[in-house]
């Protein structure tokens, strides 16, 4: 991170409340340091349960510092409706990239890694290695 950009991060939920806690949780976990642009995009306009490829994109327009976005999220639709995104090609800010990750723990590996100003690749290599993480 030569120039003081951040990979944002958005955090795709079908429930507000789920992507807004665990944007909380990822940026506490993150400590004190470099605070990363972290942006939840959870169910609908309208507050119901689902997916906004409005929110998810205004999200992502929030998050943006030049230096890419990681997006992470939680079920089959929510997938589908950022691949629709990123298919449409201007609807997300350039470096937008979907991350292969689990929803908390990988949002959490994304945070802290990009806190210390890694770049896209890095924070998506993060995120998806939390698949690794034993419980037992």
């Amino acid at each position: 991170m030569s120039d003081g950009k951040l990979v944002g991060i958005v955090l795709v939920s079908h429930s507000a409340a789920v992507a807004a806690s665990v944007a909380e949780l990822a940026k506490g976990l993150a400590g004190a340091g470099t605070a990363v642009p972290v942006a939840p995009a959870g169910g609908t306009e309208g507050g119901d349960f689902g997916t906004s490829s409005e929110l998810i994109a205004a999200a992502a327009a929030a998050v943006d510092q030049g230096a890419g976005v990681a997006v992470l999220t939680d079920l089959g639709s929510a997938v589908l409706t950022v691949k629709a995104l990123l298919a449409e090609g201007d609807e997300l800010p350039d470096g937008t990239r979907l991350v292969d990750a689990p929803f908390v723990e990988g949002a959490i590996a994304a945070v802290v890694t990009a806190s210390t100003g890694a770049d896209l690749a890095a924070v998506e290599a993060a995120a998806a290695e939390a698949y690794t993480y034993r419980k037992v």
